[in-house]
């Protein structure tokens, strides 16, 4: 895309374009270019100006779409969540009470192809304006469909909600440990039986089966209390 340096104005192949079609382009472009300075220098090292600089753009120009950097910054994680969102949507089985297996594949599988958009989910503090509406209610689809699976699972009633919820926060917790770790630099250095990274995915959603197995049984009730023998 061809830019006017001066004024952040898309150039169209006559310099002409609509005022909708100008104020589209230089938005997308300046979340691009923030995903690309983000993905290069790291979060930190977001600013208004390195945007505008790597658009060739003035400084002024990407203020017209987005008030400040968290603004941005926002406007970038709530794509984020939207699109994983929709990726797990388009899991194998995506009834809202589906398999929590099949949902752990999915999010894991998220996060190991998009490893920049998972850390800026689940590995960036929120900026003040992404505390928007729009935004919450995608960044907690994936706990709904867990814990409404957990619902299902023990009926839908207020009195076992909070067993349905740390149910789901057991898995939810056990699935982003085990994507957080896969993304972290000292796993290059574990000396790792040959067969353990083949095994893993598998090892650990059997595990969590087992655990919320254990977890359902009902308690067993105390049999009757023992009389003392009498003393002599």
């Amino acid at each position: 895309m061809n830019v006017d340096s001066q004024e952040g104005r898309p150039r169209g192949s006559d310099g002409m374009v609509t005022a909708r079609k100008k104020s589209f382009d230089l938005k997308e472009a300046c979340v691009r270019a923030a995903r690309e300075v983000i993905a290069e220098q790291g979060i930190e090292a977001l600013s208004m100006r390195d945007v505008a600089r790597k658009l060739g753009i003035s400084h002024q120009a990407p203020y017209r779409h987005f008030e400040s950097r968290d603004h941005l910054l926002a406007e970038i994680m709530r794509r984020c969540f939207v699109d994983f969102a929709e990726h797990l949507d388009r899991r194998k089985s995506p009834d809202v009470n589906g398999d929590p297996e099949d949902m752990g594949s999915a999010y894991l599988a998220y996060a190991a192809h998009k490893p920049l958009e998972y850390r800026l989910m689940f590995g960036t503090p929120w900026p003040e304006p992404a505390r928007h509406p729009e935004l919450v209610k995608y960044a907690v689809h994936a706990f709904d469909i867990l814990r409404n699976s957990q619902r299902a699972k023990y009926g839908d009633r207020p009195e076992h909600y909070a067993k349905a919820d740390l149910d789901a926060l057991f898995i939810w917790s056990t699935l982003h440990g085990m994507a957080s770790i896969m993304q972290a630099n000292v796993m290059q250095y574990l000396v790792l039986a040959p067969e353990v990274m083949p095994r893993l995915k598998a090892d650990l959603m059997g595990k969590i089966d087992a655990a919320l197995e254990a977890t359902s049984r009902p308690e067993p009730k105390p049999g009757p209390a023992r009389r003392r023998p009498a003393k002599p």
